[in-house]
């Protein structure tokens, strides 16, 4: 999987059973999921629900502050550093990472490693968590 793909499953299917709970910052138990026989077919005729209202919007910052609650340097500075956004995700965060995913992204600002390149590069995480269906709230956006 790619890195970006790991960084989208981290936070958009943070727990096989469990979605963080904003009020408290802990996890909630997701309601049980009903047996596909107990509800009724589609008709033929009926046009197919778009993909995005099939699964709901993710609230990435709540998400993040969840994730950073849980840890004991709460997060480093996630909200505006690639490095501790991949910290807080249990990613690597090594150069050869950022590198990789720098490439999948397609960002090109300054060289390999420097502050430039990584701020776009969050920059760029958070931009594409939005255009997968992720809310992402300014304050992430740099």
């Amino acid at each position: 999987m790619s890195i970006f793909g790991n960084i989208l499953n981290k936070i958009f299917h943070h727990g096989p059973d469990k979605t963080p709970d904003p009020k408290s910052g802990m996890n909630a138990p997701k309601a049980a999921p009903t047996p596909a026989s107990a509800a009724p077919p589609p008709p033929a005729s009926a046009p197919a629900a778009p993909a995005a209202a099939a699964q709901p919007a993710v609230d990435v910052g709540a998400v993040l502050e969840a994730m950073a609650a849980m840890k004991a340097d709460h997060g480093g500075n996630y909200r505006t550093s690639i490095v501790d956004l991949l910290k807080l995700l249990d990613l690597d965060s090594s150069l050869a990472a950022r590198k990789e995913l720098a490439q999948e992204l397609g960002v090109h600002a300054g060289a390999d490693g420097t502050a430039e390149q990584n701020i776009a590069l969050h920059r760029a995480v958070m931009d594409k968590l939005a255009s997968n269906g992720g809310i992402v709230p300014d304050s992430l956006r740099g």
